[in-house]
């Protein structure tokens, strides 16, 4: 399906999963909507930005997220052959894609 077709919001069919459950599956854990958020806000950022921005999170947190989220397609992690290693994390096309849906959480939020 395009991005840019018509979608109508149903339950879903049955044992299929949901599209929408699919995704709180992906960005619902703890941490998780954070990461994204400030990638979204900075664009690229180092490991240890995102672990200085997310207070509270433990490295081994941030690494296990930040995994899960390159697995699904909506991080790409880039490596830098330079002593010590430098890494960043970028959002991809479909990370990105997830920039409205953020927008209209915190309209939401700033009427709650």
């Amino acid at each position: 399906m395009s991005v840019t077709e018509p979608v109508v919001l149903t339950k879903g069919t049955s044992g299929e999963p949901c599209p929408i459950a699919r995704t709180i599956n992906v960005i619902s854990t703890k941490w998780t909507f954070l990461i994204i958020r400030d990638l979204l806000i900075e664009g690229t950022l180092r490991f240890r930005d995102l672990l200085k921005s997310l207070d509270g999170i433990s490295p081994k947190t941030l690494s296990l997220r930040l995994k899960e989220l390159e697995y699904h397609g909506i991080v790409e992690r880039k490596v830098f052959p330079e002593v010590p290693p430098r890494v960043e994390y970028t959002l991809t096309e479909k990370g990105e894609r997830l920039e409205s849906i953020f927008i209209e959480l915190k309209r939401f939020g700033l009427n709650l």
